[in-house]
């Protein structure tokens, strides 16, 4: 009897044994998924973090890394140590595709409007694009600035060589604004506001530009990763919908939850925010987002891959167009949200 009740425990330690190993056994297999960020002011998309909607939407191990700028993540992301990358302006994602990167837009997460542009100081003399000229200008190189920079300029008939770019991150553009290194920056939210809330002047926004020639930021992947990975993917474009929709539900939850992960209050997190046409999943596949099938080429996001490809190459930034971006726009990630 004794030796029967000895089996029984021992089987049921094994059974036991071999549930944890097995559960062990799939946590361990959950994917990796890392997602990379800017700094660009308040953002649905901080809702999605704040409330675990990645987690929720997307059966993998969710982790998130922040960046300065766009072309800092270029790197990981060519490395395959980055998944997803949020918060990117269409500048770096066209020059990694120029250099044959295999990028895409799977969410296009909102249009500038009046929170990104050029900022002047009020001693510097500069009322116009046209008096930018031999000037110093604090830039990202190689950023959504300057294909903005070099649009606006264009539009003022000024020689994009005439203006002296300074290349630095947004946070140090804050100190060289106090010292008088610069007279100018051309920038986004936070750093944009807060020039102006010391008394910049701005003569430029981004809702100066056209929609199919603007400034977007845009949520990437590698497109084989994608390709690979439909659900992963497709999880991921539910949990950042998630998150607009409930900005737009709950506007004050929202709001606080922004303001806590950037840092600022709850007033400039509303002004941060009052500057992007925000994209809702269903809106994806309608023609001002990406479109949907023989729409993707016609759609505003599409045509400003093309027309920032024409201007970083008239600059030198980009050798060549590149032929086409068919495989770099792909809104069929977020067609299960059309309503």
């Amino acid at each position: 009897m004794k030796k029967m009740q000895w089996i029984q425990a021992t089987s049921a330690v094994v059974l036991a044994a071999g549930y944890l190993m097995s559960g062990a056994a799939q946590a361990q297999s959950k994917p990796q998924v890392i997602i990379g960020y800017e700094d660009n002011g308040a953002d649905p998309y901080m809702v999605s973090m704040e409330e675990h909607l990645f987690e929720k939407h997307m059966k993998a191990d969710v982790q998130y890394k922040l960046f300065s700028s766009g072309p800092a993540a270029m790197s990981a992301l060519a490395s395959n140590s980055l998944t997803f990358m949020c918060g990117l302006g269409v500048p770096p994602l066209v020059t990694a595709i120029a250099q044959g990167l295999p990028m895409a837009i799977v969410y296009n997460q909102e249009r500038y409007t009046n929170a990104a542009g050029i900022v002047v100081k009020p001693d510097s003399g500069i009322h116009d694009v046209a008096g930018l000229k031999g000037k110093n200008i604090a830039i990202v190189a190689g950023s959504q600035a300057s294909f903005e920079l070099a649009t606006f300029l264009a539009q003022a008939k000024v020689p994009y060589s005439s203006v002296t770019q300074i290349n630095m991150a947004p946070p140090q553009m804050r100190t060289s604004w106090v010292t008088g290194a610069i007279d100018a920056a051309i920038v986004w939210d936070p750093v944009f506001s807060a020039l102006r809330a010391s008394g910049g002047k701005a003569i430029k926004t981004d809702g100066d530009l056209p929609r199919e020639s603007s400034s977007y930021n845009v949520c990437i992947a590698n497109s084989d990763w994608a390709k690979a990975h439909p659900d992963l993917v497709s999880g991921f474009v539910s949990a950042l919908d998630a998150g607009y929709q409930v900005t737009m539900k709950d506007r004050d939850k929202a709001l606080a939850e922004m303001a806590h992960a950037t840092g600022v209050t709850v007033p400039v997190a509303k002004g941060e925010l009052d500057g992007y046409e925000l994209f809702s999943g269903a809106d994806q596949t309608t023609p001002k987002v990406m479109g949907i099938d023989a729409g993707v080429k016609t759609s505003a996001t599409y045509l400003t891959l093309v027309n920032t490809a024409k201007v970083l190459n008239q600059i030198g930034r980009i050798p060549s167009v590149p032929a086409n971006f068919d495989n770099n726009v792909a809104p069929q990630y977020a067609k299960h949200l059309t309503h």
